[in-house]
């Protein structure tokens, strides 16, 4: 009940009202949520498929640096910019099993790259080039592309359901 009153409070909010009033102001924050997304995404898999064993040339931790920096960077697009959307039609996203799934993948993407950092990360120093990493650094690689897969399949199905 408290959330289907703040979902009411916040449609009648002038912020809320230009979203939905304004012909490209929606599309224009879409468009930089989107491409933060892609930014993010891109980052995320790339060090993925590295962690899978593609690329091996390539030092793990340096790598791991020059991409956190992308994915921070786009976080700082998308967040804002999703808020923007969610503010357009709070009610009906709050409801569409769609967004719900979408939160609850970003959540789980988010502990499994916690899981990573803190437990085979750590010994990163062992398998930094040629040396495969450990099957649970791949099996939380696996794990993530399938996630972030999953938010980009939910953000698609927002619109049809």
């Amino acid at each position: 009940m408290a959330l289907e009153a703040a979902a009411a409070w916040l449609e009648q909010t002038p912020l809320s009202q230009a979203m939905r009033g304004d012909p490209w102001l929606y599309p224009a924050v879409e468009i930089v949520h989107i491409f933060g997304f892609a930014v993010l995404v891109g980052s995320v898999v790339l060090f993925d498929l590295r962690v899978l064993g593609f690329a091996r040339g390539l030092p793990v931790q340096p790598l791991a640096h020059h991409l956190l920096r992308w994915a921070v960077s786009a976080l700082l697009l998308i967040v804002p910019a999703g808020l923007l959307l969610f503010s357009a039609h709070p009610a009906e996203l709050a409801r569409n099993p769609a967004f719900q799934w979408k939160l609850m993948l970003i959540a789980a993407a988010g502990l499994n790259a916690l899981a990573f950092h803190v437990f085979p990360y750590r010994s990163v120093a062992n398998w930094e080039r040629e040396t495969p990493a450990p099957p649970a650094a791949r099996a939380h690689a696996l794990l993530s592309i399938l996630l972030w897969l999953g938010v980009i399949t939910c953000g698609r199905l927002l619109a049809y359901l």
